[in-house]
């Protein structure tokens, strides 16, 4: 599977470009600001429908403009696929495949898989827990479209018990049969999607850890443990035990949308204790195993995204990152890069078909 032609219209700050890539390494190259990473995050948003970097829509659009269009052409187990998403202010977003429009864009979640590495997965280390729960939701919904619908369903009921909490404060008053309608669906989805976290993580985490060694010379021991509220009471337990808690606040204080994964290098949060460097192989560390997984469970290489990794990390690190690139587990890669001799010199290594895109 590969990428074999973009084209960008009014996106972010790219007017209009296309583009014809290679099936291996392809390479944006150019200073800051000229709209490297904003080529990535079209190719990101025709398998996600949305973007990495900015999740409204609207500001996706080129200012002064009234919408945005982008278009990939792909060679998908030997049969040509053409997806295209646009968006016109004041109209719902259209994605179609082949000329066909999508009625639920979950449909489309999987169909192009796609791994990317970014800065802004910092955000998985400094930010709160929904972030990486969001992680670990998105790598699981690639390929488990009942989890995805199990997800939406839970986040509404919580949502809706969060509103009916809201009201008895409101109103001064409680019906516990009323707020029992809401516990009973969220210990049904809760205990669902707790099972297949679980399993996912079961299977997750020794591709990470083998990941970070490669990475990281083995110098350095991580873990990534699953924080659930789950692993140590039943849902039942815990709605029934945190009912004057969740009165007071007028939330919803226990579930599985409270889980968390943490983050540690030896037995410290790398958030605290990790260097810059250690920070960003652990995220990658994270990612390539996102990738691993992802094309185990589906049999399709996912594309890969690589912006500005090379930033910030030793040349010992990067020259492991290469090494992990420069074999048959990957497929089509994309770069962006400030500096065209390190790019240029790093992908020659590979010896493999490569072509630089200079901005």
């Amino acid at each position: 599977m590969y990428l074999k032609r973009l084209s960008i219209v009014n996106f972010k700050n790219i007017e209009s470009q296309s583009f014809d890539f290679q099936q291996k390494i392809n390479c944006f190259v150019g200073n800051n600001g000229v709209g490297k990473t904003n080529i990535l995050d079209a190719i990101y948003y025709l398998s996600f429908t949305k973007s990495y970097f900015n999740s409204v829509a609207i500001q996706n659009i080129r200012h002064g403009e009234s919408f945005f269009m982008i278009e990939g052409a792909y060679e998908i187990k030997d049969r040509n696929e053409v997806i295209i998403c646009s968006l016109k202010k004041g109209q719902k977003k259209v994605l179609k495949r082949n000329g066909k429009n999508y009625e639920k864009f979950s449909e489309h979640i999987g169909q192009i898989p796609l791994v990317i590495i970014s800065p802004a997965d910092r955000d998985l280390v400094i930010e709160g827990s929904d972030t990486r729960r969001k992680f670990m939701d998105t790598v699981i919904s690639q390929q488990n479209k009942q989890y995805l619908k199990d997800v939406m369903a839970y986040n509404k009921v919580v949502s809706q018990r969060n509103a009916l909490l809201k009201y008895f404060a409101a109103n001064r008053t409680f019906d516990a049969l009323n707020l029992e309608v809401y516990n009973a669906q969220m210990i049904e989805l809760g205990n669902k999607i707790f099972d297949v976290r679980k399993q996912f993580l079961k299977e997750f985490i020794p591709i990470f850890n083998e990941k970070y060694k490669l990475i990281s010379s083995d110098f350095e021991s991580v873990n990534l443990i699953y924080k659930s509220q789950l692993l140590s009471k039943s849902m039942r337990d815990l709605l029934d035990s945190s009912v004057e808690k969740d009165k007071i606040l007028q939330y919803s204080t226990t579930g599985i949308h409270k889980d968390d994964l943490s983050f540690e290098i030896g037995e410290y949060p790398i958030k605290k204790f990790g260097s810059q460097g250690q920070q960003k192989s652990y995220l990658i560390a994270l990612k390539l195993a996102q990738f691993e997984f992802i094309k185990k469970q589906s049999g399709l290489t996912p594309i890969l995204l690589l912006d500005d990794i090379f930033d910030k990390l030793d040349e010992n690190r990067v020259s492991q990152i290469v090494s992990l690139v420069n074999n048959d587990e990957f497929g089509q890669i994309f770069i962006t890069d400030t500096h065209s001799d390190r790019t240029e010199s790093i992908v020659r290594e590979t010896g493999t078909e490569y072509q630089i895109f200079k901005l």
